[in-house]
C-alpha cells in the first residue's frame, strides 16, 4: 500500500512538473509574442511616398519629436509613429463612429452600431472629405499614408488584434473625419436636453419651466454680451408648483425621473497676460475633462518642419496638434456647452405613413438599408429613414417621430482647419484661424509672444430662424430652421481683457445682448469663478503658479449644503444618536476642500444628490406620464433646488404625507445619505467613509471588462483628491501650462502613458505623475531612441 502511495505521489509530482513546464513555455511564448509587437524605435525604415528623410527621436517617456523638411512629410511621420503606439485605439475610434464595432466584438455592440448607423457618420464622412480644401485633403492623405506604411510593415500585431483575431484595414482620409465626428458626439451631439425641455414645455406650467431651467447662478461670469441672460433666475411659483405635486407613493417607480447633474464634465482653460506675470510673458493653462480610458485619449508629440516647431497633444487619427504651442502662440480649449443639434418634429401624412410634410408638400422618406456585419460571418440589415433634414431618430418624442439635424452631419460642418495653428505668428493669426476651424464648437483661449491674450469661439455655430433651438419644432414651414452658420468675423472675441486674465470652464460666457443664441443649458460656473478669484488675487504669476491652480481642491459650492445640514443637526436631534453626532462633528469641521481624508465632503456630495432627486420628483411626475423617457438633468438645477430649500414654503414641501415640515424632510435625507454611504462602503461608522475611500475612479482598457485582462490592462484604482466640479477634476485627461517662446518652462502631464501596448515601459509610466499631481515638462526630454524614415526609392 505504501509503495502504491509513493507511486501515485511520483505521478502527481511528474504531472505537476509537466503542467508547470507547459505554463512556462506558454507564458514565455505569449510574452515574446507581445514583445514582438513593440514598435521599432531605432534604425532606418523606408516609407513609400515620403518626400525626403524624416528623423523621429523619442525620449524616456516615449514622446516623439518629428523633424521633417515639409509639413506633408511631418504629417506622414506623425501618422506612422501614432499608429506604432495607438493603432488599436485608432481603429476603435473610427469603428465606433461608423457603427462597425460588431465586426470585431460580436453581438454585444449591435445596439451601439445601430444607433451610429442612424446618426449616419459613416454616410457623412466621405461627403465631408469631398468638401474640404485641397490642402486639407492632401494632408489627410499623407497622414493615412503614414498609418498604412506602419500597418504594411507591421509583423506581429498589437495584443488586441491578436486576442480579437483580426488585422486592421488600411486607413483612409474618411477615417480621420470619423475620429473628429467622435469628438463632436462626445462634446456636443446630444438630444437629451431638447427632449427634456420639449416634454417640460408640454407638461408643466410655463412659470414652473422657467423656474426649473435657469442659465444663471451666483457664480456666473460672462465675458461678452452684458449681464442679462435668456433664462434668468425666477422666483418660486408657489401656486403652480403646489398644483402639479404628485403623491410620493404614485411616483416611487420613477427612479430616474431626476438625475442630478455631473458638476465637472468639461474642461478648464485660462490665460494671463504680461501684466499679471513675473516677467511680462503670457501664459496659457488648459486641462481637458473627458471620460478617462486606457490608453489615454491624447498622444503627446512635437513636430518640426521648416521654421515651424509645434508641441502639444494630438488625438490619434487626426494630424493636428489639439492644444499646445508653436513658439509664437499657445492655445487651449473648453467645451462651450452649446446647442448644435436640433430635433425636427415630423408631420406624417395621415393617408400615407411613408410620407412627411415639407415646404414642397408631402415627401417620401428615403430608406437606407444599413448592413451591420457581426463577428463570425453573420450580419443584420438595419433600415434607416432619411428626411431632407437628417435621419429619423429611433426614439420618438412624446410619441411623435423626430429627425436629427446636427452640425457634424453636414458636408460643410467639419474640417481640420486646426492645422493652420502651426504657422500662426500672432494672437490675431491664432484667433482668426480658430474662427475658421470647423471642429466641435469650443471656447478658445490663446496667447502670443508679445504677452497678449485673447478668447473666442471655434466651430460652425448655426443661425436659427423662427426659434431658438431649445425645444422641438416642425420645420415643414420654411420660417423655421437653420440659416447657415455664424460668420467667422461675427463669432465672439475679446482681446486684452482689462483684468489681465481670461477663464472659461464650460460656463455661460455670453450675455443676452450677443446677437445669436448659442446655448441654453450651461455647466455650473463655480470652476470659472474659482479660477478667476485666484488669478485676480495673484500677481507675478509663474508657470508653477498656474500648475498649482490646476490642482486646487477648494469647493465652496458645497458650503450651502454644509450649512443646510448643520441647520437640522441641532443639539436635541443629535443627542443620543452617535451617527448624527459624527455627522455634525465632520460637517462642522469641513474646510471647504475635496481632500482624501475628508469625511464631510463625501457626505455632502451624497446629501445633494438625494435632495435633488427627492425634492424635484413629485413636481416632475407629469413629465414622465407624457413621455416615459423623461429625465430632468438641468445643469443649473441647484439654483431652484437651493431656493426651495432656503425658503421652505409649506406648499412646496415635496412629501407632506410623510413629513411635517421641510426640516424633518431635510433631516431624513441627511440620515439616508449617512446610511447609504456606510452600507455601500461596508463601514460600521461614518468616520471610516473618507473621500479617499469613495473617490477611486475607474480608468479601464476597452478589453479590461474581462477580469483576467482587467488586472493586466487597467490602471489601478487610486484615491484621487478633487472632484467633479472643482478645479482639480478626476476627469483631467491632460493638464498643460505653457508660455509662447518659453516652452522649456512649461508643463504637461496626463494619465496612463504614450503607448497602448501593455508590455511597453511607456504603457503607464506617466500615470503616477498624474495621480500625485506632479510636474512633467511640456517639451520632450533628451532622445533615447532615433528612427530615420527615408523615401522608398
Amino acid at each position: 500500500m505504501a509503495q502504491h502511495r509513493r507511486g501515485n505521489f511520483r505521478i502527481v509530482i511528474y504531472l505537476s512538473l509537466i503542467v508547470f513546464f507547459v505554463l512556462i513555455v506558454v507564458s514565455t511564448f505569449i510574452i515574446l509574442k507581445l514583445r514582438a509587437s513593440l514598435p521599432v524605435r531605432d534604425g532606418e525604415t523606408q516609407i513609400e511616398g515620403l518626400g525626403s528623410s524624416v528623423t523621429i527621436t523619442t525620449d524616456r517617456l516615449g514622446i516623439p519629436s518629428i523633424s521633417a523638411h515639409t509639413r506633408r512629410d511631418a504629417v506622414m511621420a506623425l501618422g506612422y509613429v501614432t499608429a506604432q503606439d495607438r493603432l488599436f485605439q485608432m481603429d476603435l475610434l473610427r469603428r465606433r463612429a461608423a457603427g462597425r464595432l460588431s465586426e470585431i466584438l460580436g453581438d454585444i455592440t449591435i445596439e451601439t452600431d445601430k444607433r451610429q448607423r442612424v446618426i449616419g457618420f459613416n454616410r457623412a464622412a466621405s461627403k465631408i472629405v469631398a468638401h474640404l480644401p485641397n490642402e486639407q485633403k492632401e494632408l489627410l492623405s499623407a497622414y493615412a499614408d503614414g498609418v498604412n506604411a506602419f500597418i504594411k510593415q507591421m509583423g506581429t500585431a498589437p495584443m488586441e488584434f491578436l486576442l480579437l483575431r483580426y488585422r486592421p484595414e488600411p486607413w483612409k482620409p474618411e477615417d480621420s473625419i470619423l475620429v473628429a465626428q467622435n469628438m463632436f458626439q462626445m462634446l456636443s451631439f446630444s438630444d437629451d436636453e431638447e427632449r427634456m425641455l420639449s416634454i417640460m414645455e408640454e407638461s408643466l406650467p410655463p412659470e414652473v419651466v422657467a423656474f426649473l431651467t435657469p442659465d444663471t447662478e451666483s457664480y456666473t461670469q460672462t465675458i461678452l454680451g452684458g449681464p442679462d441672460s435668456h433664462r434668468p433666475v425666477q422666483p418660486i411659483p408657489v401656486e403652480a408648483f403646489a398644483s402639479i405635486r404628485r403623491d410620493q407613493a404614485r411616483i416611487a417607480a420613477h427612479a430616474k425621473l431626476v438625475q442630478p447633474t455631473d458638476l465637472g464634465i468639461g474642461s478648464n482653460n485660462w490665460a494671463v497676460d504680461g501684466s499679471k506675470t513675473f516677467d511680462g510673458r503670457a501664459i496659457v493653462a488648459n486641462d481637458i475633462h473627458v471620460g478617462l480610458s486606457v490608453p489615454n485619449l491624447w498622444y503627446r508629440a512635437s513636430l518640426s518642419y521648416g521654421s515651424v516647431e509645434t508641441t502639444g497633444i494630438v488625438l490619434p487619427g487626426i494630424p493636428a496638434v489639439i492644444i499646445g504651442s508653436n513658439g509664437h502662440v499657445a492655445w487651449g480649449f473648453t467645451n462651450i456647452s452649446g446647442d448644435f443639434l436640433d430635433l425636427v418634429r415630423l408631420e406624417i401624412n395621415p393617408d400615407n405613413p411613408d410620407e412627411y410634410k415639407t415646404s414642397n408638400g408631402w415627401t417620401r422618406f428615403e430608406v437606407v438599408n444599413e448592413q451591420i456585419k457581426i463577428k463570425g460571418g453573420k450580419h443584420v440589415i438595419h433600415p434607416v429613414k432619411l428626411t431632407i433634414w437628417g435621419p429619423v431618430s429611433e426614439t420618438a418624442l412624446m410619441d411623435n417621430p423626430v429627425a436629427m439635424h446636427a452640425t457634424a452631419q453636414q458636408p460643410d460642418g467639419v474640417d481640420i482647419g486646426l492645422l493652420e495653428m502651426d504657422e500662426a505668428k500672432s494672437l490675431e493669426d491664432a484667433l482668426d484661424a480658430m474662427n475658421r476651424f470647423g471642429g466641435p464648437p469650443l471656447n478658445v483661449v490663446a496667447a502670443d509672444l508679445s504677452g497678449r491674450i485673447g478668447w473666442t469661439y471655434c466651430g460652425r455655430i448655426p443661425i436659427r430662424k423662427g426659434f431658438d433651438g431649445s425645444t422641438t419644432k416642425s420645420w415643414a414651414d420654411d420660417c423655421i430652421g437653420w440659416d447657415g452658420y455664424i460668420p467667422p468675423p461675427e463669432l465672439p472675441r475679446l482681446v486684452a481683457p482689462p483684468d489681465g486674465f481670461l477663464a472659461t470652464a464650460n460656463n455661460r460666457t455670453l450675455g443676452k445682448s450677443y446677437p445669436y443664441t448659442v446655448g441654453h443649458n450651461y455647466a455650473n460656473s463655480y470652476r470659472a469663478y474659482r479660477i478667476s478669484e485666484r488669478l485676480d488675487a495673484t500677481g507675478r504669476i509663474t508657470e508653477q503658479d498656474m500648475f498649482q491652480l490646476q490642482l486646487d481642491t477648494r469647493f465652496e459650492f458645497y458650503e450651502f449644503y454644509q450649512q443646510l445640514a448643520l441647520s437640522v443637526l441641532t443639539d436635541s436631534v443629535i443627542e443620543g444618536v452617535p451617527r448624527l453626532s459624527q455627522a455634525q462633528k465632520h460637517v462642522a469641521a469641513w474646510d471647504g476642500r475635496a481632500e482624501l481624508e475628508s469625511v464631510a465632503f463625501g457626505l455632502l456630495v451624497r446629501f445633494r444628490i438625494i435632495l435633488a432627486k427627492d425634492v424635484f420628483r413629485p413636481f416632475l411626475a407629469r413629465c414622465h406620464e407624457v413621455d416615459s423617457n423623461f429625465v430632468y438633468t438641468w445643469r443649473a438645477m441647484d439654483v431652484p433646488l437651493q431656493m426651495l430649500l432656503t425658503e421652505k414654503v409649506p406648499e412646496t414641501l415635496p412629501d407632506p404625507a410623510n413629513y411635517q415640515d421641510w426640516d424633518e424632510f431635510i433631516l431624513s435625507k441627511l440620515v439616508q445619505s449617512i446610511d447609504q454611504l456606510c452600507s455601500e462602503y461596508n463601514c460600521k461608522s461614518l468616520d471610516q467613509v473618507t473621500w479617499g475611500r469613495i473617490h477611486r475612479p475607474k480608468i479601464s482598457h476597452p478589453l479590461g471588462v474581462f477580469p483576467v485582462l482587467g488586472r493586466f490592462l487597467n490602471m489601478p484604482r487610486n484615491p484621487l483628491p478633487g472632484s467633479e466640479g472643482c478645479v482639480r477634476s478626476p476627469r483631467a485627461s491632460v493638464r498643460m501650462v505653457v508660455s509662447p517662446g518659453h516652452a522649456p518652462d512649461g508643463s504637461l502631464h496626463m494619465p496612463c502613458g504614450q503607448s497602448g501596448n501593455p508590455v511597453s515601459k511607456n504603457y503607464k509610466d506617466q500615470h503616477d505623475y498624474w495621480v500625485r499631481g506632479e510636474w512633467l515638462p511640456f517639451l520632450p526630454g533628451s532622445a533615447t531612441h532615433t528612427l530615420k524614415l527615408t523615401p522608398n526609392p
